[in-house]
């Protein structure tokens, strides 16, 4: 097993599928650093993006008339499968968010569902094997129906959000029930299991069906909840913020894809696979929705990796 300094890069191993689902939308952003009108952003977009500097990527999500077609060629040249990517009549799922000085969590403005409202995921035949699987942050309903589509991944990860908690805790508990990682932030994890004691809460999660938890603390990192033990990853350390927008699933991307390129699933790789999200994320808020993600190269990655490696090594 590698350290975390050394690099995997592209083709020292074959990568193995991760297929994600979620959304696919249009956003306008409004940060302390400016404003962006029809950011492509969703779930399944930033996941995809970003994963794909690891492994192949099969999408699934859809998206209206209006979506740009340039965006769709961006992702295929960079190897995600958008076979399951669906093109329906009508307007692209819609959000309009604000971020306050602190670029805590977005003030909605406005959603517009549009064509996501009526989303019903289809995972094609090519897509059912696949040994990694991402459930990005839709109904819990979706989520499951998902599952019911695929064969037996070697992990299955999900996202939530408050939401989903307050308005469909019931369907949510029957997803937990059947996945292995789940992927929330510590105010979800307090609200999920109604316990204040961030151990209390990971402990309840856990005895809802996930053996793992991994709580975004945003500016303060991550922690990885696992049976073998906890591990925690502060963020890196940045001069500047732009859109926070994504993040949290740039970060997934960063994780499941070193998860992914490894091909195991151990504690040791996890801890990995954790920095590896962390610097995801942290280029991903560096510029406006994808903007730095999409200009990166692996050398990039491998030398923030090993600069976050350097600040919490003890030798």
């Amino acid at each position: 097993m590698s350290t975390p300094s050394e690099p995997i890069h592209p083709g020292s191993q074959p990568a193995e599928p991760i297929l994600v689902v979620g959304s696919v939308a249009l956003d306008d952003i409004e940060t302390p650093v400016g404003s962006h009108h029809d950011v492509v952003g969703g779930s399944a977009n930033y996941f995809g993006a970003a994963a794909s500097l690891f492994a192949p990527v099969q999408l699934v999500a859809v998206v209206g008339e209006d979506f740009p077609e340039g965006h769709l060629n961006v992702l295929a040249s960079r190897g995600v499968d958008l076979a399951g990517l669906e093109r329906v009549p009508g307007r692209t799922f819609r959000w309009r968010g604000r971020y306050g000085a602190d670029f805590g969590d977005a003030e909605t403005l406005e959603t517009q569902l549009n064509v996501f409202e009526h989303f019903e995921p289809k995972i094609p035949a090519a897509f059912r094997a696949a040994p990694w699987v991402f459930l990005g942050n839709i109904h819990p309903d979706l989520q499951r129906g998902v599952l019911e589509q695929i064969e037996r991944p070697r992990l299955v990860a999900a996202d939530t959000m408050n939401f989903w908690i307050n308005q469909e805790r019931r369907a949510l508990r029957r997803v937990l029930s059947h996945i292995d990682l789940l992927v929330i932030n510590s105010t979800e994890a307090r609200l999920l299991s109604e316990e204040e004691s961030l151990y209390d809460a990971v402990d309840a999660i856990r005895a809802m069906g996930p053996e793992m938890v991994i709580i975004k603390k945003g500016a303060h990192g991550a922690m990885l909840f696992h049976p073998e033990g906890t591990f925690c990853a502060p963020a890196v350390p940045l001069r500047r913020v732009v859109d926070p927008t994504g993040a949290g699933d740039t970060f997934a991307a960063g994780f499941m894809g070193y998860v992914a390129r490894a091909g195991n699933r151990d504690f040791a790789t996890l801890k990995h696979a954790m920095l590896h999200g962390i610097v995801m994320a942290s280029f991903a808020v560096e510029g406006f929705g994808q903007d730095q993600v999409l200009g990166l190269h692996r050398r990039q990655i491998d030398a923030r990796v090993a600069h976050l490696t350097q600040m919490i090594s003890l030798g």
